[in-house]
């Protein structure tokens, strides 16, 4: 059984999976073994601190992996201004030929992306937003739903209801996210309309994941509970791993007239990347995970991570299916 659709189609994979942008973990290591299972995996162009080290990076994943790979920018308000334009620029000039936008509105970035024969994915957490990223033109959309890890908007709406909702109004590819990371999850993200499935955590659990093996061995011992919602009272919903950083965060935002300078401390994410990503101290800062921990019993390659999932998902649909549509058919030739 093949899963060959409008997105293996599109990006010139193999597998309807993909490992979108994640700050400090989508390196060369990470997104060439993606690449090179089959999936589509997007460096982190932000992880790296200047448009020539994201060059270097880009071209250190094409001495990893001679398969399509693409590259995220996240576009986001900042105390020190980004050269973004500087970025898209190294994107282009280096040859990738997929972008994954996510954040603030991607209308600046796309003509240039456009004229260079760039396919651009945005990152959505709504269909209205998704629907005005169609307008805007770009190829695909990825709709995160309230499971996901980062920032799942305002609106609370989980993904058996935000993909389907999303897939009867738009005419480009759907890519779904939050909450996946096995053969199940693809099975019914297809089913529900969407093209392919995207998985952050999931890969975060990986032997080529850049973080320390504490945190790995974590999201493998937390269930879906093991995730809080912090910032919701600045208008800035995000879903991290739960411990006691992220509790104390939760705690002070909870209180009338909190301000985020009474948290930003403890939310710092130059603390959680040095602390726990790089040292290995799960306790010792704000760090990001989803609700798929719950799914997630192992730390495997991305290779086994990709065909286990590809195979399960074969296995329902040949099987447990088949199976439950036997009795269905049985009444019906009564």
């Amino acid at each position: 059984m093949s899963f060959d659709n409008e997105f293996t189609e599109m990006f010139g994979v193999e597998h309807p999976i993909v490992c979108g942008g994640m700050l400090a973990v989508g390196t060369a290591e990470l997104i060439s073994a993606v690449a090179n299972a089959g999936a589509l995996g997007f460096l982190s162009g932000l992880t790296q601190p200047t448009p020539e080290a994201l060059a270097r990076e880009i071209a250190r994943c094409r001495e990893l992996t001679d398969k399509p790979f693409g590259v995220n920018l996240t576009i986001l308000p900042t105390i020190e201004p980004v050269p973004y334009d500087e970025y898209r620029a190294v994107i282009i000039d280096s040859g990738v030929k997929v972008v994954e936008t996510a954040g603030s509105n991607p209308a600046p970035h796309l003509p240039a992306f456009k004229e260079a024969g760039v396919k651009v994915v945005h990152k959505a957490v709504a269909v209205r937003h998704a629907l005005k990223a169609e307008a805007l033109g770009v190829d695909a959309v990825s709709i995160d739903g309230f499971e996901c890890a980062g920032h799942p908007g305002q609106d609370d709406v989980g993904g058996l209801v935000l993909i389907p909702a999303a897939a009867r109004r738009l005419r480009i590819p759907i890519i779904a996210s939050g909450g996946f990371a096995t053969g199940g999850g693809l099975v019914a993200a297809l089913a529900l309309g969407a093209c392919a499935i995207n998985m952050g955590t999931r890969f975060e659990a990986t032997h080529e994941a850049p973080i320390h093996p504490n945190v790995k061995a974590q999201i493998v011992a937390n269930d879906e509970r093991g995730t809080q919602i912090v910032f919701r009272e600045f208008g800035n919903t995000a879903r991290v791993a739960r411990n006691s950083v992220s509790e104390d965060i939760a705690r002070t935002g909870a209180r009338p007239g909190a301000t985020f300078a009474e948290v930003a401390q403890l939310a710092s994410g130059k603390r959680g990347r040095q602390r726990v990503l790089r040292e290995g101290d799960v306790e010792g800062g704000m760090w990001w995970a989803g609700q798929a921990q719950g799914l997630i019993d192992s730390v495997e390659s991305c290779e086994t991570v990709v065909r286990t999932i590809v195979e399960d998902a074969e296995m329902i649909i040949r099987g447990r299916l088949q199976r439950q549509l036997a009795p269905a058919a049985g009444l019906m030739g009564r």
